[in-house]
């Protein structure tokens, strides 16, 4: 029986703040925990002491499971999300671009609690992005929000590894895990960043170990979790784990290993490179896009590829040019 949608998406749902800034503005940040290229977690008030220091602000629904349903959706896919809200302004901003550029989005706002979650990306010369976090409502999110019959009818559940960082929100990915099972899915895991990694090694371990099918990884995540410092080494490890594993190299493309199967794949030069938030996100956008497709594991390499290059030629991690017009 084929299934409503592709892919759903589980993960933060973040409205994503964007400025450019300078090496010396990240390095002045230090004391607050603030490091060059990766994703710090900060409070309210942080967020907004950190918000009236950037200028000319870019505003747009981001969050990395978001993101890669945004991606999922501008190839064509037929896709979903699940995340949490606060019924606020920033929870309505979230719902309606999601439902806006056509993913399915039914759950429930968060009537007492947090704001609805923010990340504040500071994007220097050479398009690295660094990441604050506040996450307000999204850790909200509970094993009451898992909705069964949207899993059931679901080829790809997708889990966004930032999502970790709350033990309740670690319940809801169990229990999502177990309904793919149940229901004859696949259950795909991206690691997010290495710091969370290392925040929750042993966590994602058993994940990876018992439930996921597909992985998807960075030179430096892959390494964080297996504790193997030669990058090949420690994707053939995982991968004895894993149906499907992925690690992205950056300019060098991405591996690809099924079973006795290796496949390097190559990037895509974006035409111009200018923010790189969002391109691991968007890899896997097309990834999946290419499995739910029955596409040939190469082609689902070169296709995340492209969503790559498309999404780092501008500010922001979602698409503005249709990718399905690039195919």
């Amino acid at each position: 029986m084929s299934k409503t949608y592709g892919v759903t998406g589980i993960g933060n749902a973040i409205v994503d703040i964007l400025a450019q800034t300078t090496d010396d503005f990240i390095a002045s940040q230090a004391q607050y925990g603030m490091q060059r290229g990766s994703m710090a977690l900060i409070d309210e008030q942080r967020a907004k002491d950190l918000y009236k220091l950037m200028t000319n602000t870019t505003e747009m629904s981001g969050g990395s499971a978001g993101n890669t349903l945004a991606a999922y959706a501008s190839f064509g896919g037929k896709g979903a999300f699940v995340g949490k809200i606060a019924n606020d302004h920033f929870g309505e901003v979230f719902a309606r671009d999601t439902k806006d550029i056509g993913v399915y989005f039914d759950t429930p706002p968060l009537l007492d609690g947090p704001a609805s979650a923010q990340c504040l990306i500071l994007v220097t010369p050479d398009a690295q992005r660094t990441m604050n976090t506040f996450l307000g409502a999204s850790v909200k999110l509970t094993e009451a929000d898992i909705n069964e019959d949207l899993i059931a009818n679901s080829e790809i559940t997708y889990l966004e590894g930032y999502l970790f960082d709350d033990p309740q929100a670690k319940a809801a990915f169990v229990k999502a895990a177990e309904l793919v099972k149940k229901h004859n899915g696949k259950l795909a895991l991206t690691l997010s960043d290495s710091f969370c990694v290392v925040r929750h090694r042993d966590d994602f371990k058993r994940l990876v170990d018992n439930h996921v099918d597909i992985l998807f990884a960075n030179e430096e995540e892959i390494r964080e979790l297996t504790q193997i410092g030669d990058t090949d080494q420690a994707h053939k490890s995982i991968a004895e784990n894993c149906s499907i594993s992925i690690v992205t190299l950056g300019k060098s493309g991405s591996s690809i290993i099924s079973g006795s199967d290796h496949i390097k794949v190559q990037s895509i030069a974006p035409t111009q490179l200018v923010d790189t938030t969002g391109a691991g996100d968007s890899y896997a956008a097309g990834f999946l896009y290419g499995l739910t497709e029955k596409k040939l594991l190469a082609e689902c390499g070169r296709l995340g590829s492209l969503a790559a290059s498309e999404v780092i030629s501008h500010m922001g991690p979602r698409p503005i040019t249709p990718l399905k017009s690039l195919l």
